[in-house]
């Protein structure tokens, strides 16, 4: 097999990979909802898969110079770009993984308040404010200063006029501080501009990668997003063209559109967001502000036992988020640092690429 003939089979694997993976995404077990914490632990995963292989296929054993001409003179170094934008992304939504957090910490003061028998009127006011506490939160996730305070927003990369002061605690990392102007919505929306499938022979060729790398890497950084409260998510786009008849394409403009139509009905609805554990929380949170606003001790029983379910729902959601946040924001950061890795690769390669020959 000569060159030519590896590098197309090599092209063609990749393409039923990423076809397998996303198949395998739009079709979760019932314990693993869409846009869950374990459904976005298993989008990570595939986006760190995905790159592992293009990068492979794009740079392994390559002649730098062949990378240097056209149309990869402009491909490339697009892709780099996009690829700075969700380092920023990631950055966004690690922190607001902290706002999760805070909701998740004002659930358990809820928890350990109803939990009670016989419930009392003061386990009840408790309660309320917590629930109160809670759903303010909620609703205000996509307001300027709504984090939590001890939240830091921040860059990957230095901007002019902002202070380089690197994020302090566990998750340090290549981070500056967020513009208060910044936008996740707006951060999508340029990643998308100019993305343009190849046609010709290029659609068989490397070109064709490049592009489904760049697919892959808009859709995680914009259901992350859609899921997780970041800064400014008003006006996400709900989609982005991607051709139908790439073998790829069916079960990624699947999931596009489930989580579009989910985003239009939280927009409408003013949601916290379409992270799976929230919603549910959300709900719960309104059903129980109902109970403790007319509870009176020793309370109706048959409203007292529905309320003691919905206690119990709210336990499992927050053992799941328990479990889970932690490792989700780390797997952001690994995702992060991948991406930083992969965009020094390929400058090096530009750059031995460009090198006049002695």
């Amino acid at each position: 097999m000569d060159t030519q003939e590896q590098e197309l089979e090599d092209i063609e694997l990749f393409q039923k990979h990423v076809s397998d993976r996303f198949t395998e995404l739009s079709s979760p077990p019932e314990d693993d909802a869409l846009l869950s914490v374990s459904w976005l632990h298993r989008l990570l995963d595939v986006f760190l898969c995905c790159e592992a292989q293009f990068e492979a296929i794009l740079i392994m054993d390559r002649d730098p110079s062949q990378l240097s001409k056209p149309p990869f003179d402009r491909l490339i170094p697009e892709f780099i770009e996009r690829a700075v934008k969700a380092l920023d992304i990631c950055n966004a939504v690690a922190n607001g993984v902290d706002s999760v957090r805070h909701c998740q910490k004002l659930s358990e003061i809820v928890i350990s308040a109803l939990d009670q028998n016989p419930l009392g009127d003061g386990h009840a006011k408790r309660a309320k404010k917590a629930l109160l506490m809670l759903l303010s939160a909620m609703n205000l996730d996509d307001k300027e200063g709504t984090h939590v305070k001890a939240t830091e927003r921040s860059w990957s990369f230095g901007r002019r006029g902002v202070n380089k002061e690197q994020i302090a605690g566990h998750f340090r990392s290549l981070s500056w501080q967020v513009a208060k102007n910044w936008s996740s919505a707006k951060q999508i929306q340029s990643m998308i501009y100019n993305l343009v499938a190849p046609r010709g022979a290029e659609a068989s060729g490397l070109p064709s990668p490049i592009y489904t790398m760049n697919v892959i890497m808009i859709f995680v950084m914009w259901a992350l997003v859609a899921a997780i409260p970041c800064q400014e998510r008003n006006g996400l786009p709900t989609h982005f063209p991607v051709p139908k008849q790439l073998n790829w394409a069916h079960s990624l403009i699947g999931l596009q559109e489930k989580i579009a139509d989910e985003w239009k009905k939280k927009e409408k609805k003013g949601m916290s967001g379409l992270l799976d554990e929230l919603q549910k929380m959300e709900k719960l949170a309104q059903s129980l502000i109902d109970f403790t606003d007319s509870f009176h001790f020793p309370g109706d029983a048959e409203k007292v036992k529905e309320a003691a379910a919905n206690v119990s729902e709210l336990k499992e959601i927050f053992g799941r988020m328990d479990q889970g946040l932690t490792p989700l924001q780390m797997h952001i950061r690994e995702v992060f640092h991948r991406i930083v890795r992969s965009r020094t690769e390929f400058l090096d390669v530009l750059e031995k690429g460009s090198a006049p020959v002695l």
